[in-house]
């Protein structure tokens, strides 16, 4: 009797540490295979799952290869190793040297809610200037996200050299005489895996929204703009984009030099003969001596993948026809002060300079960037140039196409960042999206654990998750976020959001006429138009 009491407990016992388990590690049986999870606080969490195959050895600048099915349980507690990448500048704010990297890292990464049915999907494509970086940096984190109802996945994507290089020699092997944009078809081909397997763990494959930042935000509008991830997605976050000129496969264009141009160069740096060469060096080595040799990825303008320029695509409304949510930092470049141009000598020489530079404009310039703060105002061009006039560009063209765009500038300082001349600093939002305060890089400025943060940080996450679901922000107990449209409304994030209309009046006039008239020209790289090194504006003409 007593034996058989013990057994019967015994049993009882591994019963339930046997359902334990099986909740702290879920099952999920997707087409592409069966992944054992994890569970934390109602989010489920499956890491490292593979989207493609390994692009190494004759895979090297290859599009990628789905990745075959699987048979048995693959372990998904782990993330994948990153993509190769140079070491960042350990004194960065930004320096987050992944732990493992390698040229097999084409993984991604999945948060859902416990019990998720049609769930809405952010798809996250982390920034870096397509150089570094990793999704699954702990302030990707997506169980915030999750926690308001949305399946988040972040990707890896191939950065530097082995994402982005175009090269005669790759184009001759390639069956449509292109190269480059490895790395933008990476993430088409994570938006595919989505497609085909988001509905195994409660996903709607019908509601992905693409989301990213810096890079990540650039990459989102190639998105838009590339006629293979058509049909892909149906919205579109752009969190500081940057609307720049990009190289042209074969020809010289906006003063930049041609990507094969590029590539061929890179490689005699090198001491690459030929593609060979080039795919038997060491992945690391590869990527370190082309920063050496000067090389920035970027995509590549080659006729299929990426049919023109950004800015051309976007003014003839051949853009994917998505709602948007955008906008940028009020302290962007304070941050990135390499992007600065040499300060002038005094508030004559900076007035001087702009007279010279920006003729029938420079009234108007001087009034919003004026000589009585040389230094602030040289903060507010750069910033403008790049990431101001893209933000409402983006959303002038959403709004074109007749789909609802939001607009909003992020100007929330706090001590540790203030006191070191960096409120509102370039990707300072990202931890108050995700709920990742307490997850930031080391050197990251620390905010502050206290209420009022954590209502700000509350309060964007239930807008983006929002925007997700519907295509509308819209936060409980917060102000309506008007939509761009024929007001011009933005949010203002700043301690609290604060809604308002016409964000900088004059700034986007400015930048969009000196755009129109270097792009006119035709010789002139057109994205630049940070002040005193700008080239002097051509005049104005028909066309602008």
């Amino acid at each position: 009797m007593r034996l058989s009491l013990r057994l019967g407990a015994c049993t009882a016992a591994a019963l339930l540490s046997f359902a334990a388990m099986a909740q702290d590690h879920p099952t999920v049986t997707a087409p592409a295979g069966t992944l054992l999870g994890r569970a934390k606080d109602g989010v489920t969490i499956f890491k490292g799952i593979p989207y493609a195959q390994p692009p190494m050895g004759e895979r090297r600048w290859k599009r990628p290869e789905p990745f075959p099915a699987w048979t048995g349980v693959r372990d998904a507690g782990e993330a994948g190793r990153a993509c190769v990448q140079p070491r960042p500048r350990l004194a960065s704010i930004y320096a987050n040297p992944p732990k493992e990297m390698g040229e097999d890292c084409l993984f991604l990464n999945i948060w859902a809610p416990e019990g998720a049915k049609n769930a809405p999907v952010l798809v996250w494509i982390h920034g870096g200037s397509l150089t570094g970086g990793y999704g699954h940096e702990d302030m990707y984190d997506g169980s915030a996200l999750a926690k308001q109802g949305v399946i988040v996945v972040s990707i890896n994507y191939r950065l530097g050299i082995l994402g982005y290089l175009a090269h005669p020699g790759l184009s001759a092997e390639n069956p449509d005489g292109i190269s480059g944009n490895y790395g933008l078809l990476d993430q088409i081909a994570s938006l595919r895996w989505v497609r085909d397997n988001i509905a195994a763990f409660g996903g709607d494959a019908g509601n992905v929204t693409v989301a990213g930042e810096s890079a990540g935000a650039l990459s989102v509008m190639y998105l838009m703009a590339a006629p293979q991830a058509k049909g892909l997605f149906g919205k579109a976050i752009a969190q500081s984009a940057y609307m720049i000129s990009t190289p042209e496969l074969k020809q010289p264009r906006n003063g930049e030099f041609a990507a094969e141009a590029i590539g061929a160069y890179v490689a005699g740096k090198v001491g690459a003969t030929d593609i060979a060469a080039l795919r038997a060096m060491d992945p690391e080595t590869l990527t370190a001596e082309a920063v050496k040799a000067g090389y920035i990825p970027f995509g590549t303008v080659d006729g299929k993948v990426l049919p023109a320029q950004l800015v051309e695509i976007f003014d003839k409304g051949q853009q994917a026809p998505v709602p948007i949510l955008t906008g940028f930092n009020s302290g962007e470049i304070r941050s990135l002060r390499f992007l600065l141009p040499p300060k002038p000598a005094d508030e004559a020489a900076y007035e001087a300079m702009i007279r010279e530079r920006y003729s029938d404009l420079a009234d108007l310039f001087l009034r919003l960037y004026p000589a009585s703060n040389v230094e602030e105002s040289m903060l507010a061009t750069t910033r403008d140039a790049l990431y101001g006039w893209t933000s409402e560009r983006l959303a002038r063209n959403q709004t074109a196409l007749g789909q609802s765009a939001y607009l909003y500038i992020f100007d929330h300082g706090y001590p540790a960042a203030d006191e070191h001349g960096l409120h509102a600093f370039h990707a300072a939002e990202i931890p108050y999206v995700f709920g990742t305060a307490d997850r930031t890089p080391p050197l990251w400025p620390k905010v502050p654990d206290n209420a009022a943060e954590r209502r700000l940080s509350a309060a964007m996450t239930r807008y983006w998750a929002s925007f997700a679901r519907t295509g509308k922000p819209v936060a409980d107990g917060q102000p309506a976020w008007p939509a761009f449209g024929k007001d011009e409304g933005y949010m203002a994030f700043a301690g609290t959001p604060k809604p308002g209309v016409r964000l900088r009046p004059g700034m986007f006039a400015l930048h969009e006429t000196a755009v129109c008239r270097r792009r006119a020209a035709g010789t002139l790289a057109w994205n630049w138009n940070t002040g005193v090194a700008s080239p002097v504006l051509p005049p104005k003409g028909n066309v602008c």
